[in-house]
């Protein structure tokens, strides 16, 4: 890579690998906390959720609401946004939102709360068209509501226990 117009290796930057997974794709397998924050290397860290998992949409959701519960948002955005690109073109907005929804709970359990309220808008704009015919059970009523004012815990993904 060229900085400045010199390779990095002549001005004395080493070049860092990246971490790769079995077939090549760039995977950062640098540890992280509970809130998906980086942590250094060999640092103990929470098990990341696996990318690519298929899933019904009972499944996606039943695992996004006990990470959440579990207070893992960071961890209920990866199966969500699983769920979004698996989605069928209808319903991918639905999925997308709900990711949002989730990151807007990670920045807010980090502390950001202008990034929260942005990706909380996102994603309560996301998932509004489906409030007259939510897919799957999901809330999408009660979620907009809470995101609009997160005045409390938010409520479940679906209208189960």
């Amino acid at each position: 890579m060229r900085r400045g117009g010199l390779p990095c290796h002549d001005r004395g930057v080493a070049a860092s690998p990246r971490d790769r997974d079995d077939t090549g794709r760039a995977r950062n397998a640098r540890p992280r906390d509970g809130l998906g924050r980086p942590l250094p290397y060999g640092a103990p860290g929470v098990e990341r959720q696996p990318e690519g998992v298929p899933r019904t949409p009972a499944e996606s959701l039943a695992e996004a609401q006990r990470l959440l519960d579990d207070g893992k948002p960071f961890h209920a955005h990866e199966v969500l946004e699983d769920a979004w690109k698996a989605a069928p073109e209808p319903e991918r907005e639905l999925w997308r939102g709900l990711a949002q929804l989730a990151v807007g709970l990670t920045h807010l359990a980090r502390g950001n709360a202008k990034g929260a309220r942005t990706l909380l808008g996102r994603g309560a704009r996301n998932i509004e068209p489906f409030r007259d015919a939510p897919p799957h059970g999901v809330a999408v009523a009660a979620l907009v509501a809470w995101a609009e004012t997160v005045t409390a815990a938010p409520p479940r993904l679906t209208g189960e226990p």
